[in-house]
């Protein structure tokens, strides 16, 4: 037994250790192929030794049976930590479930940080498996036949195969409302779009410019107010800040003064004070809360108007909903196209960040009625592991999505999106100015009451003046 034993940690202790480490000095793209085929052919060899050991002993009762155990211990393993953890692989506990395989500790520590995680399941298997495989391969080459429990052998298979089963169940059960990922690219650190056509240090920027002088103006960068905000409303305030803050793009901090961390962020850093004008839509619920956590009294400044709209793909029959039939998708209640007229295939209905501008105005829409879990998805975030977000809109034919007209029609201007009608009202333009679609919505330029920087007041006035007007119709915007 002691022999054993022995043999045990030789060959799913040292050697797997020896090969994971020996994964770490491969340098081919395909980190997948990179760590299990090293493991794979480990395995074959090692295996094919333990064979000759076998062939050799005169104890050959039981031996191949105790070299399926590393793999039921590996299946459970990993069925256990999926349950637990919910199928979810950037769980903090997978760093327990590390220790607990100890041999393959240093290729999960860069699976971790790769965003990999089906390689918890798929590297430990890649050599079990492999080595299994090389002995009872060799055993038959060779013609001999070990006596073994077929009782025990059974019972062991189908405990790997209940737990593989359990924890593919876990995978099954999460891909009805995970996606997998298909990357973002950001742009300032958390943009989901190309900005740099916005940005006012881009020399070819696309911002629109003025007939004539403005007749505002600062001079002094110390003097220029910190402005911030929503995805959507970037192209707004970088063109304020582009006629109004003279040489902007030669100014040193230019990023710093014209900032973007999107609505979350900036609508903290407008709190904290270091933003003085903050542009976006109506704060959340619990944004509201936390300027009065703050001690902060908000000035909502309306700047231009917004469609609030819901897109699907164009090949959707269906070209307008009643707010009650939005009511109805978001909150569960309609989940088949059919049941709206349209194919009979389930609704992918998508959804936005909490606390992002358009998802509070989906909140306010649904009322009291409880919204779905939003779709997500894990995104690998290179050395950081592996987090989970609300997924970004895919257009599959039965999707449905939202956001504001300008950022799907103007900033991403993507073709292969209809816009839909609100109660058989189209979201025009000329609806939009008119209050006749009913999801029209404020641009404001948000501030706080007790900010002393002199220049807010008659920057907000010019805002809201026919230059500053100007300009909101030219990016794209409704004007007030």
């Amino acid at each position: 037994m002691g022999k054993n034993k022995l043999q045990m940690f030789l060959y799913f202790g040292v050697i797997p250790l020896v090969i994971s480490f020996i994964t770490l000095t491969i340098t081919i793209n395909n980190f997948l192929i990179a760590t299990i085929l090293p493991l794979f052919i480990g395995g074959c060899i090692a295996g094919a030794v333990a064979s000759r050991t076998l062939i050799n002993s005169d104890y050959k009762r039981g031996l191949p049976l105790i070299f399926l155990f590393p793999l039921a211990y590996t299946a459970v393993l990993w069925a256990v930590f999926m349950l637990i953890n919910g199928g979810f692989y950037g769980a903090d506990s997978w760093l327990i479930y590390g220790i607990l395989h100890i041999a393959m500790a240093p290729i999960f520590f860069i699976t971790m940080l790769m965003g990999e995680g089906r390689l918890f399941l798929w590297a430990p298997l890649a050599y079990e498996l492999a080595f299994v495989s090389a002995i009872f391969v060799s055993l038959l080459i060779k013609k001999v036949r070990p006596a073994f429990n077929k009782k025990q052998a059974v019972t062991i298979l189908v405990i790997i195969i209940l737990a593989i089963g359990t924890g593919h169940g876990v995978q099954w059960q999460r891909s009805k409302t995970v996606l997998p990922t298909y990357g973002f690219e950001y742009g300032g650190g958390y943009s989901s779009t190309d900005l740099t056509p916005y940005d006012v240090t881009n020399p070819g920027n696309i911002l629109p410019r003025l007939d004539t002088p403005s007749t505002f103006t600062i001079k002094n960068p110390g003097e220029m107010p910190i402005l911030d905000g929503a995805e959507a409303a970037y192209p707004v305030y970088s063109a304020f800040a582009n006629t109004v803050y003279e040489n902007i793009s030669k100014v040193e901090n230019a990023w710093d003064i014209v900032s973007f961390t999107n609505t979350i962020y900036s609508f903290e850093r407008l709190l904290t004070g270091e933003v003085d004008i903050y542009f976006g839509a109506e704060p959340s619920k619990e944004q509201l809360e936390m300027a009065e956590k703050y001690g902060k009294e908000l000035v909502m400044t309306p700047i231009g108007k917004e469609a609030f709209v819901f897109f699907v793909n164009p090949d959707n029959k269906i070209d307008s909903l009643d707010v009650s039939e939005i009511q109805s998708i978001y909150s569960g209640k309609i989940k088949n196209w059919s049941e709206l007229g349209g194919k009979n295939e389930k609704i992918i209905a998508f959804q936005r960040p909490k606390n992002s501008g358009s998802q509070t105005l989906l909140e306010k829409i649904m009322g009291d009625n409880p919204i779905i879990e939003p779709l997500k998805e894990d995104v690998p975030e290179g050395m950081g592991g592996i987090i989970e977000q609300v997924a970004d809109y895919r257009n599959y034919d039965n999707s449905i999505g939202f956001s504001f007209r300008f950022f799907v029609t103007g900033m991403r201007n993507n073709p292969g999106i209809k816009l839909l009608g609100i109660n058989g009202v189209e979201p025009s333009p000329e609806n939009i100015a008119s209050g006749k679609y009913p999801f029209t919505a404020h641009l404001y330029a948000i501030t706080v009451k007790d900010n002393n920087n002199t220049m807010i007041e008659p920057f907000l006035e010019w805002m809201k003046g026919a230059q500053g007007q100007e300009i909101v119709g030219e990016i794209g915007y409704i004007k007030n």
